[in-house]
């Protein structure tokens, strides 16, 4: 139990659902076979006179174990149904089903006057994951410019330019940034949405462009669709890495539909336009984060 508690905080491969199964059933055949004591030294305390006799063992320290199992996992994890089921299928006992039924829905009922999370919630809150739950109802009274970075006092938005950047400068933005991805405008003046791409993408195709020789740091990137001759242009085309239709919101969509579009579509980010121009981006942390200080 200590070091199961040591070591589940570490960032290195290992699980909580084993051993919890361990620990509980540990627990559960000690609880057993103190129990199978009590029996066979007062066997005609009452708890035990109406199904003991000598022919037949009314305590079976093994059947302690698998509700304690299911009990210690049902109070981490706050699984109920579907634990049940893994439990009955693990062990083939049908018979045992409402033993089973009745630890796991005690076990969630005791930990909800604790706290009303899992384990696994409450480490993702620990460790400020941008994760936003299906079951919660968020309500933030704000527009999605409210929201978006940059806002007025931050650095510009990172773009890129469909046409007119050398392979130096996209490099540049795609090895320094921590960004996911970054839009494409038609130029800086204008800020014209035209698409979006990935980060990891773009690294990719400039390193597979560097193993070829074809890269050099004068060379033009094109981003865009357009027809040309080619076999003599010199420029790197990247247009088929680019989203062309990427997910968009207006800058004064509500930010109750910005959240929906993150918890049903499963987006990693969204990007915010007025007229067709990008002006920010939001992203699940930008939304906890808004969250947090609503509540301060």
């Amino acid at each position: 139990m200590i070091m199961l508690v040591l070591t589940f905080g570490l960032k290195i491969p290992c699980g909580l659902f084993v051993p919890c199964l361990t620990v509980g059933a540990i627990a559960g055949r000690l609880l057993g076979i103190a129990m199978e004591i009590i029996s066979f030294n007062f066997p005609d305390f009452f708890i035990f006179a109406a199904g003991c006799n000598e022919n037949v063992t009314c305590v079976i320290p093994g059947v302690y174990a698998i509700v304690g199992a299911c009990a210690f996992l049902g109070g981490a994890t706050r699984m109920t149904v579907s634990l049940v089921v893994i439990m009955v299928e693990l062990t083939s006992g049908l018979s045992l089903i409402v033993p089973l039924m009745v630890s796991a829905f005690s076990a969630k009922i005791f930990g909800d006057l604790f706290c009303s999370d899992g384990i696994y919630d409450a480490h993702i809150e620990l460790n400020n994951y941008p994760f936003l739950d299906t079951k919660e109802d968020y309500k933030i009274n704000a527009y999605a410019s409210d929201v978006m970075k940059p806002q007025k006092n931050d650095p510009p938005l990172t773009v890129l330019i469909q046409d007119g950047m050398t392979a130096a400068e996209v490099e540049k933005i795609a090895r320094k940034s921590k960004f996911v991805g970054f839009p494409i405008v038609v130029s800086k003046e204008s800020q014209l949405l035209v698409g979006y791409i990935l980060r990891r993408d773009l690294c990719m195709a400039l390193d597979l462009y560097q193993q070829s020789g074809f890269f050099t740091p004068n060379k033009m990137v094109k981003f865009s669709q357009t027809l040309t001759n080619r076999k003599n242009e010199t420029c790197i085309r990247l247009e088929k890495l680019v989203e062309y239709a990427p997910l968009c919101v207006s800058h004064q969509t509500s930010m109750d539909v910005v959240i929906d579009l993150f918890k049903k579509i499963g987006v990693s980010n969204l990007l915010v336009t007025h007229f067709g121009k990008i002006i920010g981006v939001i992203t699940k942390k930008d939304i906890l984060k808004h969250l947090e200080m609503k509540k301060r």
